[in-house]
Formats: C-alpha cells, structure tokens, sequence
C-alpha cells in the first residue's frame, strides 16, 4: 500500500506541475530583460527588400493631362485598383532573374530593392526615356499584400494583410490568435531569403521579443507554433481539468488495488 501511495503522490505531483500557467500564456512579460520598459526599445525591422515571386502594385499620376494619356501606356489597366485576384493578374511579378518585365520600358531589376529604391528607378526611367527632366509625375510602388502563413498550434491557414508593417503579434491575432497549449516561448519563423530559407525563434512571453528582428514579420513568412510539451501529458490546460484527471486516476488505481487484494 505504501508503494501505492507513493507512486499516486509522485503522480498527482507530475500532473500538478502539467498545468498551464499565466507565464505560459501571456504576451511581453517584464523578464528583466530590458533594462528600462517605458519605450526604450529600438525597432530593428529593416525595410524590406524585394524578393523572386513578390507582386508589385505600381501607380503612376500626373498633373498635365498631356503626359496623363502616356502613363496609361506605362500602368496597366487595374494594376493600382482592385482586389488581391487584380494585382496577382496585373500586378507586376519578380521574375526568377529579379526582374519586372515593365510596359516600352522593357526589364527592369528590383531584386533586393526596397520599394522606395524602386520608385526611384521607374520614375528616372520614365523620364529620361519618354518624358523631360522637369516633368512632374508621382510613381507609387507597393506590395501586393503581406501574405504569410500559419501552421501548428495557432491555427493553418495563409492569410493576406494590405499593410506596409505587420509584427507577429498582429500577424497571429489576424489568424484566429494561439490555442492555450501552444509554446509561446519558441515560435518558429521560416523566412526567405535571396539565397534560400532560415529558421529563427522568438520567445512572445518576453518584453525583449520586441528587439527582436523577427518581431516584424515579412512577406511569404510561414509561423510555426508547436505545443507545450504539457499538452503530451494529457493533462487538464487549467487547475479543474488536471483535478479532474487526478481524480479519476486515483479512484481507478484505488479499485485496481483492492479488487486485486481481494483475489
């Protein structure tokens, strides 16, 4: 009998420390890991640099009514307009040697670029091209959208967010948010890069998450999300539900034994 309880307490013991805590699950907790947490942090997101595959949404206007009839050479019906199916069917596609195959302008190079650097490079192509120096025209160039991914414990799905910055929080919220049981202490980012793919780790339940410079996430991201190593126990997520489990445990191991003393 004693051997019974012993092995019930180490049990129970076990099963107690399985439960889900509020250090588990809550978002940017002061770990003393920032020295000063009213805003002493510095955003290390980097503008993004345009990579193979990315779709490009260009707009062009002007002020003459003259050079307005040449720019609708240069920009696409609904490339600046529409939903996500328009700019994927009249947007402008990185090709695989970092090229956007642009209208009478021919190839242009954007791999690496920001969007900023882009728009630059268009508007003196125009101008030195087809149009005087002094000619006012405005070109826009933005991202057809920050798609990214979800898989594990925060949902699967990809999901398209028409924002020049999102970080992960905002990204993860956007999806549906994270179950009780996911490990928010090590979500694993896949990201792109020119030379192939990386893995890299952030821990949301500390405040220094947002040094991070994976904080922020970038297009054509994929957000891994495994669960706790609790939720493998099989016990409860909150302290009723591991009770329970205990319970139920015990009154089983009790009847075991004495229905086999009894034999």
């Amino acid at each position: 009998m004693n051997r019974l309880l012993l092995g019930i307490i180490m049990l129970i013991s076990v099963l107690c420390s399985s439960c889900i805590t509020n250090k588990d699950v809550v978002y940017l907790q002061d770990k003393g890991t920032v020295v000063d947490d009213s805003l002493q942090i510095v955003e290390l997101s980097k503008p993004y640099r345009v990579q193979v595959n990315d779709i490009l949404s260009v707009n062009i206007k002007a002020i003459d009514s003259e050079v307005k009839k040449l720019i609708e050479v240069f920009q696409p019906a609904g490339s600046a307009a529409g939903g996500q199916g328009s700019l994927y069917f009249n947007g402008f596609t990185v090709d695989l040697h970092g090229n956007i195959e642009f209208p009478i302008l021919g190839d242009i190079n954007v791999l690496g670029f920001t969007t900023d650097e882009i728009e630059d490079k268009v508007k003196k192509e125009i101008l030195a091209q087809y149009l005087k120096e002094t000619t006012q025209i405005f070109v826009t160039i933005k991202l057809a959208g920050l798609r990214y991914t979800m898989t594990g414990e925060g949902g699967s799905g990809v999901y398209t967010l028409f924002q020049d910055r999102v970080n992960i929080i905002e990204a993860i919220a956007n999806a549906g948010g994270l179950s009780n049981v996911a490990d928010r202490r090590d979500i694993k980012i896949i990201r792109q890069y020119p030379y192939g793919q990386k893995i890299h780790s952030i821990d949301l339940t500390d405040l220094a998450a947002m040094k991070s410079p994976y904080y922020y996430i970038q297009p054509n991201d994929i957000i891994m999300v495994k669960p706790l190593k609790r939720k493998a126990l099989g016990a409860g997520e909150t302290a009723s539900q591991t009770f329970t489990t205990i319970a139920s445990i015990f009154s089983v191991v009790v009847s075991t034994y004495f229905l086999a003393k009894n034999l």
